[in-house]
C-alpha cells in the first residue's frame, strides 16, 4: 500500500471526531483493519489529516525512533488556524512532551525529579480521605453519577494537592483542560489554561511548598515563567481527564462483568487487574502520542508525508489481532502509557490513585448497580479520548437513625 491508495475518493479517510467513532470505536478499528492495515488515513479534524497507526509492532517502532518521528509540530502547525479544535493538543509547547534530544532531557529530568519526590505512603492516605469525601458526599441520596460526583472530583482534588494548586486556581485549569479536550471552544480553553498555570507559577515562586509545582521552580533546570507554565499543563492534562477516565472506565468493566466483578470480590482478581483490563481494551487516552515526521518516512510501504501528524492508536494497537494470546488481566505489555523516551513518567502515581479510589469505592458501596441499561450509556466524542458522558448507578441509601 502507497499513500496514493489513501484517502481516495473509493477511501476517503476516517473521521475521528464524530459521534459514531466514540459511538463504537472498537468496530471501527476493525474496519480500518481490514481497509487500510497498519496505518490508516484519518481526519482528526475537519481538514486535519494525519494517519492513525493501529499495528502494535508498527506503534513500538515509531516510538521508539525519534530521530524519524520527533515530537516537535511547529512546522505542521503553521498551516494550522488557532479556531482549529486539535490544535491545543496537537500544538508546540516548551515541555518534554514536544521536545527531543537535550532539550527533552532538560524537560523530562525536572519532571521526573518533581514527581518522584512524592511520598507515595502520603499519597495513598490523601486519595482514601477524598474519596471518602466525596463518597459522603453523594451517598445519602441512594444515587450518583460517579463521573461527576466520584472520578473527576478524586482526580482534581488529589492532583491540586499535589500540585500545591488552590481551589480557584485549580478549577479554571480543570476547565481549560476540559474544553481542549473536548475540542470544542479549545482555543478559548487554551487561553483559561494559560491564564490560570501562570498564575499557579506566579503563586508558588512567591509562597513555595512541598509540592510539584515547587519542587520544578527550585529545579536546577532553571525553569523561566513560560516553560513552567507548559510543564503544569503537561501534568494538568495527563492527570484530570485521563485518570478522571481510567477510574470511571474500571467501575464500568466492575458493573457490567459479573464474572469479572465475581472474582475481584472473591480475591481471585485485583482492583489493579481490572486497571490493566480496562487499559488494553478501553484505555482513557485512546489515541494520541503525536509525532510530526521531518521529511517523508516510508514504514512498511506505507509513505508517511513530511510534517503531517502519525497518531498512535494504543486502544486499536492493543487489541491488535497480532497479539493474539496476549493481554488483558494482569498483563501490563500495553501501550496506554506509551513506550520509549516519552513513556509516562507518572504511572506509578496515576495506578496507585486510580487503585485506591475504585478499591474504597467498592468497599464502601458494595451492593453499588448502574442506573441504566449499559447500552444507555454515551461517550464523549473527541479523536483522543475515551470517555463516558456520565455513569449513574444506585446503591442502598443508608438508613436514617
Amino acid at each position: 500500500m502507497t499513500l496514493s491508495a489513501l484517502g481516495t475518493a473509493a477511501q476517503p479517510r476516517i473521521a475521528l471526531y464524530e459521534a459514531e467513532f466514540a459511538a463504537d470505536p472498537h468496530a471501527a478499528y476493525a474496519r480500518m483493519r481490514a481497509e487500510h492495515g497498519p496505518l490508516v488515513p484519518v481526519d482528526l479534524a475537519p481538514g486535519v489529516p494525519a494517519t492513525l497507526v493501529i499495528g502494535y509492532e508498527q506503534a513500538r517502532r515509531i516510538l521508539n525512533d525519534e530521530l524519524r518521528f520527533p515530537a516537535d509540530p511547529r512546522m505542521w502547525e503553521q498551516a494550522i488556524p488557532d479556531s482549529c479544535p486539535v490544535r491545543p493538543m496537537m500544538e508546540w509547547r516548551p515541555n518534554a512532551l514536544r521536545s527531543d534530544g537535550a532539550v527533552h532531557s532538560r524537560y523530562r529530568s525536572a519532571n521526573t525529579a518533581a514527581l518522584d519526590a512524592v511520598d507515595q505512603h502520603r499519597l495513598h492516605a490523601l486519595v482514601e480521605q477524598v474519596a471518602a469525601d466525596t463518597i459522603a458526599e453523594f451517598r445519602p441520596s441512594g444515587r450518583a453519577d460517579l463521573l461527576s460526583q466520584f472520578a473527576w472530583p478524586i482526580a482534581f482534588r488529589v492532583l491540586s494537592a499535589l500540585l500545591g494548586c488552590p481551589d480557584e486556581i485549580g478549577h479554571r485549569i480543570a476547565d481549560g483542560m476540559a474544553k481542549i479536550f473536548d475540542g470544542v471552544n479549545a482555543a478559548a480553553g487554551n487561553q483559561i489554561l494559560a491564564q490560570a498555570v501562570s498564575d499557579l507559577v506566579s503563586l508558588r515562586r512567591q509562597q513555595p511548598g512541598h509540592d510539584i509545582t515547587s519542587r520544578l521552580v527550585a529545579h536546577s533546570a532553571r525553569l523561566d515563567d513560560v516553560e513552567m507554565a507548559h510543564q503544569l499543563v503537561t501534568l494538568y492534562g495527563a492527570g484530570i481527564e485521563p485518570l478522571t477516565n481510567l477510574i470511571t472506565n474500571a467501575v464500568l468493566k466492575l458493573l457490567t462483568d459479573e464474572e469479572f466483578s465475581a472474582d475481584v470480590h472473591a480475591g481471585g482478581s485485583s482492583v489493579r487487574d481490572a486497571l490493566d483490563t480496562v487499559l488494553y481494551r478501553d484505555p482513557p487516552l485512546a489515541n494520541y502520542c503525536v509525532s510530526y515526521p521531518a521529511q517523508t518516512v516510508t514504514v512498511d510501504g506505507v509513505v508517511l508525508p513530511a510534517h503531517q501528524p502519525v497518531v498512535i492508536s494504543m486502544t486499536a494497537c492493543n487489541n491488535d489481532p497480532a497479539l493474539a494470546g496476549t493481554g488483558g488481566s494482569g498483563d501490563r505489555a500495553h501501550l496506554s502509557w506509551s513506550t520509549g523516551p516519552h513513556a509516562c513518567p507518572a504511572r506509578s502515581h496515576a495506578y496507585l490513585i486510580a487503585e485506591t479510589a475504585v478499591t474504597h469505592l467498592l468497599d464502601a458501596l458494595p451492593e453499588m448497580d448502574l442506573a441504566c441499561p449499559p447500552d444507555a450509556l454515551t461517550w464523549r466524542p473527541g479523536p483522543f479520548h475515551r470517555a463516558l458522558t456520565h455513569l449513574p448507578v444506585l446503591f442502598p441509601a443508608p438508613i436514617a437513625a
